[in-house]
């Protein structure tokens, strides 16, 4: 199982990978996985290539590419948290990967690139451009508040 950190980088790097589909960013994102593969066999390297490819096309071709974008950024987090699992010293190569496709997205999918983790019974709030209001009435009265631990 992966540490937090490295499966927090995993969501980074595919969402910064597919929101890097059907960009200029494209080259800089193909490249920077075709090394960080070069660990893999080359049977599945020229899997995950192609898989690449076809996603792209995926992309190119929807009437909504943010929409196709959002649906494979599980499935590129997925398929980095395997690598990941299977050798943790990608770590350092897949930060560095993650930090150059996001600085080669147009400006408007460096927005879309964002990753939010909330973990045991936390609440989080995340919006981008944009603003959140947030209010939360005290309990009514008689009832005690369910965070307390009174």
């Amino acid at each position: 199982m992966l540490s937090e950190a490295l499966a927090a980088l995993a969501v980074s790097g595919g969402t910064a990978l597919v929101g890097a589909m059907a960009t200029d960013a494209w080259n800089v994102a193909r490249d920077g996985v075709s090394r960080l593969l070069k660990r893999v066999g080359p049977g599945r390297r020229a899997a995950i290539e192609a898989q690449l490819d076809a996603n792209v096309a995926l992309v190119e071709g929807a009437h909504d590419p943010e929409q196709a974008r959002q649906a494979l950024a599980p499935v590129w987090q997925l398929q980095l948290t395997q690598l990941l699992e299977e050798d943790p010293e990608l770590e350092a190569a897949l930060l560095d990967l993650t930090n150059r496709i996001q600085a080669a997205l147009p400006v408007q999918h460096q927005q879309w690139v964002q990753t939010n983790i909330a973990r045991d019974n936390s609440r989080l709030f995340a919006v981008q451009g944009g603003n959140i209001f947030y209010h939360e009435a005290p309990p009514p009265a008689g009832r005690e508040d369910p965070g307390s631990s009174e």
